[in-house]
């Protein structure tokens, strides 16, 4: 069935926009999550509870006492490093979607040192050495681990979102395979698991949260000036908004490719030091725990801004941490409390997707359509 000559037809379509005033985005983001609340209300109310005392159970769950904050802080930290590594490849427009088994390669390698460092000096070492050396060691053995889908894509055009997917697997198993082998604890005669560090091995406290955060802010403040003020970070951007410009100005294309890929495998790898040293104090197949992904949105959610990247990660702790307070206070389930978090997550986004589109909504003629 043809259309009638001259007939109109409704026409949706998206369009990039150049920019959207700085008050309009705020009053659109202030929307979304007022929309987020009460879509989140209604679900809560649907299966029995009081959306009011969820919603102050999450604010007091995240500042209800000093080691709620520093809870939030020790979630954060880690997706705060993690998606400050990712953002620097997002610049260059090479999609790493390996945070994960980076962060497990960086734990894996800080792991050794903090279980055998007395086998290679015969002594006990310092606290700043050892952990010192655990970070470095992490940051290396990423930067080689994410070096792999690199080169690959620079010499042969490789698809390096699922070279790095799928090496997300095998650095899972490696964990579990040393857990249930040569780094099993022969002390635990139950279900496998490598022994907790000892002391000097895990990260020391700063106002009650383990010094990851310092680490974090610390790294917020270098990544942004590595990005806005040297020549490397100028090659990463001309990169990737367009390879052959940056091959016409002279710029060496695949070493820059390789070097911006390690650099932020080596930033997810000294994330999975932070988590095993910090937080979990061992090494377990689940390091990550799912945090490479989350940091994927976090960048994004931070528009690859160093800043507001540190500010969105404390911002999905918060989010974590109070969905974990209301499911063990008001015996909501786990899935309920999934559930809320993705309702809010899905306005967030939404909002963000709304500064960058615009929905074009007109009408076209068959004319037109056919031409």
């Amino acid at each position: 069935m043809t259309a009638a000559r001259g007939e109109r037809f409704l026409t949706i379509r998206m369009a990039q926009r150049e920019s959207m005033p700085a008050l309009q985005a705020a009053a659109l983001r202030v929307l979304a999550l007022l929309l987020a609340l009460a879509t989140g209300g209604l679900f809560i109310r649907l299966i029995g509870f009081d959306p009011l005392a969820i919603y102050a159970g999450m604010l007091r769950g995240v500042f209800g006492t000093a080691i709620s904050i520093r809870e939030t802080v020790k979630l954060a930290a880690p997706l705060c490093v993690t998606a400050l590594g990712l953002a620097v490849a997002f610049r260059m427009r090479y999609w790493n979607i390996g945070g994960e088994g980076q962060m497990s390669v960086g734990a894996i390698a800080a792991t050794y040192f903090a279980l055998y460092h007395q086998n290679l000096l015969g002594v006990e070492w310092p606290r700043w050495l050892l952990l010192t050396v655990m970070a470095l060691t992490a940051m290396a053995a990423g930067a080689l681990w994410g070096l792999v889908p690199a080169w690959f894509n620079a010499r042969y055009g490789a698809n390096e979102t699922l070279f790095t997917l799928m090496l997300n697997y095998v650095a899972m198993y490696v964990i579990q395979f040393l857990r249930e082998g040569p780094w099993k604890n022969p002390r635990d005669m139950g279900y496998p698991k490598i022994a907790m560090f000892p002391a000097a091995a895990q990260l020391p406290k700063v106002l009650g949260a383990h010094a990851g955060w310092i680490i974090a802010l610390a790294l917020v403040v270098l990544v942004s000036l590595y990005i806005r003020y040297t020549k490397q970070g100028f090659e990463l951007t001309v990169v990737g908004a367009n390879p052959n410009t940056a091959r016409y100005a002279g710029m060496p294309v695949r070493r820059v490719i390789l070097r911006t890929a390690a650099i932020s495998a080596a930033l997810c790898a000294l994330s999975g030091m932070i988590k095993a040293s910090g937080a979990d104090r061992t090494l377990t197949d689940g390091v990550a725990g799912g945090i490479g992904f989350t940091a994927i949105t976090v960048s994004w959610l931070a528009n690859l801004s160093p800043p507001a990247i540190a500010a969105v990660a404390f911002l999905f702790g918060m989010l974590e941490k109070g969905a974990g307070y209301v499911q063990s206070t008001y015996r909501v389930s786990a899935s309920a409390a999934d559930v809320l978090q993705g309702v809010i997550l899905f306005f967030v986004l939404g909002s963000e997707f709304f500064t960058r589109y615009r929905i074009i909504i007109g009408r076209t003629c068959a004319d037109e359509r056919s031409a």
